[in-house]
């Protein structure tokens, strides 16, 4: 079953979970053999982390935040650790990862990247003003992506 895996440096890396033990790779993959919650940020789509990343220190997740943010129309939570990206049936259950859904994770990483690498030469206004910005270019790459 086709999911994306997005680490805390942004990286997006592609997965090939098994149909009959899904969660459980999954809970491999975010590192967590215990809690692994799952978050519902559009209707086809979920994004699964370590339950206790924040509480034991996992780095932040920048693009996985941008990615659920856009997908949900306003700023959230920060997100920590690893996240996994998957498909998901009209039942609610976890499933393959479609094209469509793909390129928007691809997309947002990609913005999340270039952002940073311009906020090196030019520091944003605000942290504030940081947020708007990258939530206007990811949300922009989730409407062009549809």
């Amino acid at each position: 079953m086709r999911a994306l895996l997005i680490a805390p440096a942004g990286t997006v890396t592609a997965l090939n979970l098994p149909e009959s033990g899904a969660r459980t790779a999954i809970g491999n993959h975010v590192g967590s053999s215990e809690a692994v919650d799952q978050g519902l940020y559009r209707p086809d789509a979920l994004l699964h982390m370590h339950g206790r990343g924040r509480v034991i220190g996992l780095d932040s997740n920048l693009t996985a935040w941008a990615l659920a943010s856009a997908w949900r129309g306003m700023s959230l939570y920060p997100f920590h650790g690893a996240v996994v990206v998957t498909g998901r049936t009209q039942g609610g259950e976890v499933c393959a990862l479609d094209d469509d859904l793909t390129r928007h994770v691809h997309a947002v990483a990609q913005t999340v990247r270039e952002t940073r690498q311009t906020w090196q030469t030019r520091l944003p206004a605000s942290n504030e003003a940081a947020v708007r910005e990258l939530l206007a270019y990811a949300a922009r790459d989730v409407a062009t992506n549809r």
